[in-house]
This record gives C-alpha cells, structure tokens and sequence, in this order.
C-alpha cells in the first residue's frame, strides 16, 4: 500500500514530460526561424549569382 500512494505522490514523470514538452516547443521555433532564414538566404544568393554574371 505504501508503495502505491509513493507512487502517486511521484511527480518526477510530469517534470519529464514538462521538459519534453519545452524541448518539442523550442524545436518547432528553430526550425521555423531556419526555414525562413534559408529562404533568405537563397535569395540572396541568387540576387547576387546573377549580379555577377553581368
């Protein structure tokens, strides 16, 4: 019985998941803002690929 209510009042497992849950969060944004940067980016690039080729 005491192992039972030990294990309900465990709350380790919630911080785990609250912890992944940041990381999943933090993912998302990188990869948005490195999206976006890339477009940039390869426009860029192409604007200047075709300066040069004049």
């Amino acid at each position: 019985m005491k192992t039972a209510i030990r294990f309900i009042k465990d709350e380790e497992g919630a911080t785990a998941i609250e912890y992944g849950l940041i990381a999943a969060l933090i993912s998302v944004a990188a990869i948005g803002a490195m999206t976006a940067l890339g477009t940039q980016l390869s426009t860029l690039f192409t604007t200047v690929k075709t300066s040069l080729a004049r």
